[in-house]
Parts: structure tokens; sequence; C-alpha cells
């Protein structure tokens, strides 16, 4: 079975038995995020595969219509950000089938973390949420949840474990607009769990300890 989409992957030293998958923001590629994986400085037994899929390379409205890589076009920027749905939906389906490609290899659906920043992370936000089968959890970084409105929950995945995290100075993607998120997930239900931390739209250092933590308790 071949990868839905090209992706950079990074096997641990162990035979895998849980994924990230993670992806980029707007105008990166799954190289992105790549150097991150020694940051977290998870323990030699953890068996976690890391991929990070590569979008595919469109043109973005509010760059001018330059075609770079992007889950979708983005038509306005704002609190209020204009996008084409179609497009994140694409690209959300394409990011399942990799969830079906990691479960066709044997790790099991509830060993499977979904990872995003930004854009990336209105992606992951769409495939946790409707995924048919239970998966270990959702982390949201600096990013919104621009179908909150008309998504269809899939029920394998009431449950589920979601960190937000968001950096107080974000100019790109304001605060207001991750706590939003946070408001329309506790609306239906979730518990999503927000951090906070002083920085503008970018990872920092006690963050990416963090997201260690976090990734050792749901998968070690």
């Amino acid at each position: 079975m071949t990868h839905p989409l090209s992706a950079v992957i990074v096997e641990p030293p162990v035979t895998p038995n849980a994924s990230v998958i993670w992806l980029h923001g707007l105008g990166a590629n799954g190289h992105d995020f790549e150097a991150i994986v020694p940051e977290l400085n998870l323990p030699k037994e953890a068996a976690i595969r890391f991929i990070f899929p590569h979008s595919p390379s469109i043109p973005v409205t509010i760059n001018g219509g330059m075609v770079m890589p992007a889950w979708y076009d983005i038509l306005e920027m704002g609190a209020g950000r204009k996008l084409n749905t179609e497009q994140l939906l694409d690209s959300a389906s394409s990011v399942a089938r990799l969830v079906d490609h990691e479960v066709a290899s044997g790790i099991r659906s509830e060993r499977i973390i979904l990872a995003g920043f930004s854009q990336g992370g209105a992606v992951a936000y769409q495939v946790a949420l409707t995924y048919p089968q239970p998966l270990a959890g959702l982390l949201a970084l600096s990013t919104y949840f621009p179908t909150a409105e008309e998504i269809q929950l899939s029920s394998a995945n009431k449950q589920l474990d979601i960190e937000v995290m968001h950096g107080s100075y974000d100019p790109v993607v304001l605060p207001s607009m991750g706590k939003q998120a946070v408001a329309a997930l506790t609306a239906y239900g979730f518990a999503p769990h927000w951090r906070e931390y002083p920085m503008e739209h970018q990872v920092c250092y006690p963050q990416i300890k963090d997201i260690s933590n976090w990734l050792q308790e749901k998968l070690l």
C-alpha cells in the first residue's frame, strides 16, 4: 500500500507500535518539524514513528496567488479568516488515508496521534474529529477550527484527548481564534486542555517539553 501523501518519515530505533502524523503550516513542508523529534528527547524505548506529510502546492490568494505548499487556499486573513473549505476537506481526506495506511501497516488506531501547526492544525481538527476509529489524541498548535460549525463528529472519537497550544502574542492566528476552537470543542462535549506560551506564531522550548511529556503519557 503506497502512502497517499509523500512524507518525511522518522522511524524509532525499535519496531514502531505508535505513530504521530504531524501537519506543517502554510508555505512550509514536511521537513519543517522533522528537527523537533530529537528535541523531544523521548526515551529509547519509545516505539513512535513520526510522519510529516508534505501538502500539495497551490496558488494562495492572500499571497497574491503565488503557488506554495498549502493544505487549502486562504482568501482573507484576520479573525474571520475566509478559506476554501472544499480544499481543506480534500486535504483532510488525504490525511485520513494516511491514518488508514498506518492502521493497515499494523499500528492500532488507538496508538495514533494527529498533530498540526497553523493551517495543518485546522486540517488535523477535521481529520481527528471525523475519523471512524478511536485515535490516541490530537495536538493543535497555534491554530483554529474553521470547520467547527459543519463538522460531522465521529462517535469513535467522542472521548478524544485534545491538547491546544498557542502563543499569547501570535499575530498570525490570534489567541482568540485558538480560544474559539476550545469553546467550540467544549460545546461539543470534549474537554480540551488549553496551554498558552509567551511567544508569537512559533514553537518554544517549554512547549516542546510539554509536548514530549504528553506524547509519553499517551503512547508509552
